[in-house]
């Protein structure tokens, strides 16, 4: 048996001389703390990124900024979040794309300030602004349009944006058209009162007229963003009432135009809706007029859509929509707007259903009432 083992072993010993040309070595004991080396030609599997790795790579490729700012001498950059920049300045940005929107502080369209340029050149578009003041302060921000036709939509991948303050000591506050201003207090979302500064580092308080105090900032129910300026997270009655803003920045404080809160009972949603006809019953040859009414939000529009008999037949009616704002009560006001359809010498054609729509940004209401004729 010792025999066999022994023949065995030396069997062994030269087959493995003949597969590695060395003879072999024993083999020991592995000493503690000691490792194997791997085999450096060995093919290892990639390893693949966990999920929550994966998904944050790919939402980082997700938006792409296209937007850069034109320096001195012909460099570019890639401009801040925030920039902050002397008024009189000029500046200029690009972004990357053969169809470009742009975005900035619409006083600039609503004076169709010529010191303003926009230019889409064959691989960018590009926004220039000479001599730049305090009143330019805002958010400026481009996307790409994909176009089909002369359809177009915004490119949510390709997209990029700057606040820009434009310093000037002698305007601590953003310059507005008005010296007074409305802001409407709803219950169901924030209220943002606009007093927005030149320099974000000037300290901002907020005051109410009467009686004469100021309105601390909690940080929770009320917070001050030097983008937007101070906001009412949860408006109730309690907060109506005249207030205006005070500003410090090394020198004399300045303070701003006046704001008028106004608190509003109508809640939000689509449009409330009534219909009502001058006369469900017409004689031919009469006068008939349908109104369409809507109270609502004081800064919410309505759109109105008529649908009438007569219609198919290209009947000539008169349509007239109108809104104005009605004072319910100490800083409680609601906008009424209207919608009337008025048909000249009723005729057979006219009986049936008049159908008015109202739509606003948050859904549309429709509402119907019947004139036959007698």
């Amino acid at each position: 048996m010792r025999l066999w083992v022994l023949l065995s072993l030396l069997l062994l010993h030269e087959t493995l001389q003949n597969v590695t040309g060395q003879p072999a070595k024993s083999k020991r004991p592995k000493e503690p703390g000691e490792n194997k080396i791997k085999p450096a030609n060995k093919k290892m599997k990639p390893k693949l990124p966990k999920l929550k790795e994966r998904e944050s790579s790919d939402s980082s490729t997700k938006s792409q900024s296209i937007m850069i700012q034109v320096m001195d001498k012909g460099r570019f950059q890639k401009p801040a979040a925030t920039l902050s920049l002397p008024a009189g300045q000029n500046i200029e940005l690009r972004c990357k794309g053969n169809k470009i929107g742009w975005s900035y502080p619409s006083y600039l369209d609503t004076f169709k300030d010529s010191r303003l340029s926009i230019k889409q050149l064959d691989r960018y578009g590009q926004l220039i602004l000479a001599n730049s003041t305090a009143a330019d302060t805002g958010e400026y921000s481009c996307w790409l349009l994909l176009c089909n036709g002369s359809s177009c939509k915004k490119d949510e991948s390709k997209t990029g944006s700057t606040y820009i303050f434009f310093t000037d000591k002698g305007e601590l506050f953003v310059p507005t058209s008005s010296y007074f201003e409305i802001v409407y207090l709803n219950p169901d979302k924030p209220a943002v009162i606009p007093c927005r500064v030149t320099i974000p580092s000037a300290k901002v308080t907020l005051h109410r007229e009467f009686p004469a105090e100021e309105i601390k900032t909690d940080g929770t129910n009320i917070i001050y963003d030097v983008k937007k300026g101070f906001i009412y997270q949860h408006p109730t009655s309690d907060h109506k009432g005249v207030v205006y803003c005070r500003a410090e920045s090394r020198g004399a404080p300045q303070i701003s135009i006046k704001y008028q809160l106004l608190y509003v009972e109508v809640p939000s949603g689509p449009p409330s809706t009534t219909i009502v006809a001058s006369s469900n019953k017409a004689e031919g040859g009469d006068n008939v007029n349908v109104l369409c009414i809507v109270l609502g939000e004081p800064d919410v529009e309505v759109e109105f859509n008529w649908k009438y008999p007569g219609e198919e037949y290209e009947r000539p009616v008169i349509i007239q929509d109108s809104w104005r704002l009605i004072n319910r009560g100490i800083g409680h006001t609601t906008r009424i707007s209207k919608s009337v359809i008025a048909i000249e010498d009723f005729e057979t054609i006219d009986a049936g259903n008049y159908i008015c729509t109202a739509q606003n940004l948050r859904g549309q209401t429709t509402v119907a009432t019947r004139v036959d004729l007698t």
